[in-house]
């Protein structure tokens, strides 16, 4: 009888280790697919609609090492129109914002991630519960190699070049901080991507 529980009691771990390793198996093939769809930034990239909801999703895959162990995680997708734009590199924006986030938070944060649509653009906000920026260097956050995090942890690029891949895109990132309270980024974005010689004509024209 004894032999009988236990073996029951075997049994149920076994169900429960399998199941652990195929949800185990199916987020590894998840992170591997995000990787190689962030890898396709580094050859030449199609312009495409796409759903940014899922982007921030992969995204939210990757980062989520960096992010757990600091803060929670907050979604609030309103539904968008698809956006014609180069996803992995708008992926790149929304994992430097993220990482961001999670380092200026020290523990037991908060990082909330919203978007919506707003007449002809489409809006990505990334809000954290850190440490905050002081005003006089809210002003040079996007500068090239500008940094206030120890030596090592950061190149002082990540926020620079989102800044220009948000700009190729026609679109607006902005920030908003208060120190001790948190840190706000809103990427602004058209739905329909104009190219660079179309938007020079056009403000030759005006």
């Amino acid at each position: 009888m004894r032999k009988g529980h236990d073996f029951d009691f075997l049994r149920g771990d076994i169900v429960a280790l399998l199941g652990e390793s195929r949800d185990g198996l199916v987020r590894v093939k998840r992170i591997v697919q995000d990787l190689k769809d962030f890898s396709r930034s580094g050859a030449e990239e199609a312009w495409e609609m796409a759903n940014l909801n899922a982007v921030l999703e992969s995204t939210l895959n990757i980062a989520r090492n960096e992010v757990k162990h600091k803060a929670s995680i907050e979604t609030r997708f309103g539904e968008l129109p698809k956006v014609e734009c180069l996803p992995s590199r708008l992926g790149q924006v929304f994992l430097n914002l993220l990482v961001n986030a999670a380092q200026a938070i020290g523990a037991d944060g908060k990082i909330t991630l919203s978007t919506g649509v707003e007449s002809s653009d489409v809006w990505i906000r990334v809000e954290d519960t850190g440490c905050g920026i002081s005003e006089e260097n809210l002003t040079r956050v996007f500068d090239p190699f500008f940094t206030t995090k120890p030596v090592g942890q950061g190149t002082g690029l990540g926020l620079s070049v989102s800044y220009s891949i948000v700009a190729k895109h026609g679109g607006q990132i902005e920030v908003a901080s208060e120190v001790g309270r948190g840190t706000r980024f809103t990427v602004r974005l058209p739905i329909r991507h104009t190219p660079a010689e179309a938007l020079q004509t056009l403000v030759a024209e005006t």
